[in-house]
């Protein structure tokens, strides 16, 4: 994994909205969201449930374009790539870490954190290579082949992780990455977080309901009616 952590604006959002259809009626999520996310720090997204958390990380992550407004992601204006070259990008600059994991159940640690890798041009000795040195890194080295169902939820967790840094990814986007876990589990899962930014130069983005989590980050930011605020209104 790298260890570079650059001071740069990584994820620049300006002026973005986005908005949904629901039959007749036009939901707006986003309105007008500005957002500067620096390399190398973990932020926080905070806000209740609808306020579009997800939104702004599936934006950001490539996976959702804005009605209007631009998302600028190392470098890239991925608001005007195409789906085949965003698909690309995703692939070498994303890590995704969901709340319910997404291990497929078929699979072993090992083989599930493979599947990305499966993507790029590593030869099958360099798939392993990155496989192994992501599964030290999240602790799970002596549960490589064991299979989901017998994984607690905190190892299916790190297990998420590994996949999503198996690829070296210049950006993690963690949505409720401990909402399926105890306080234990949940804290170990924050440590490891906290460590890939600190120890590794990874750029962290996590959306939580919980307080506990946000604290860890560097910088906590709300979402309110579609806006970004500093600090949740009183």
């Amino acid at each position: 994994m790298s260890d570079s952590n650059g001071n740069g604006i990584l994820v620049s959002v300006a002026g973005a909205h986005r908005e949904f259809s629901r039959g007749s009626e036009r939901i707006r999520v986003l309105t007008g969201v500005d957002l500067e996310v620096p390399a190398g720090e973990f932020l926080s997204l905070m806000g209740p449930s609808g306020s579009g958390k997800s939104t702004l990380l599936n934006l950001i992550g490539g996976l959702d374009r804005p009605n209007s407004g631009t998302v600028e992601v190392a470098g890239d204006r991925i608001d005007r790539l195409s789906d085949r070259k965003l698909a690309g990008w995703r692939a070498r600059h994303v890590g995704f870490i969901f709340q319910f994991y997404n291990l497929l159940p078929v699979l072993n640690a090992a083989r599930n954190v493979e599947l990305p890798l499966l993507l790029t041009p590593l030869s099958r000795a360099q798939r392993k290579q990155q496989v192994d040195t992501a599964l030290s890194i999240v602790g799970l080295t002596d549960r490589a082949r064991h299979y989901p169902k017998t994984l607690s939820g905190g190892e299916q967790q790190r297990a998420g992780i590994a996949r999503a840094i198996a690829t070296d990814p210049t950006l993690l986007l963690c949505d409720e990455p401990t909402g399926d876990l105890d306080r234990k589990a949940g804290d170990e899962i924050l440590d490891l977080l906290e460590a890939l930014c600190r120890e590794h130069g990874k750029t962290v983005i996590m959306v939580t309901h919980d307080p506990h989590a946000s604290a860890r980050a560097d910088r906590v930011l709300h979402l309110l009616d579609g806006r970004l605020a500093r600090e949740p209104a009183a």
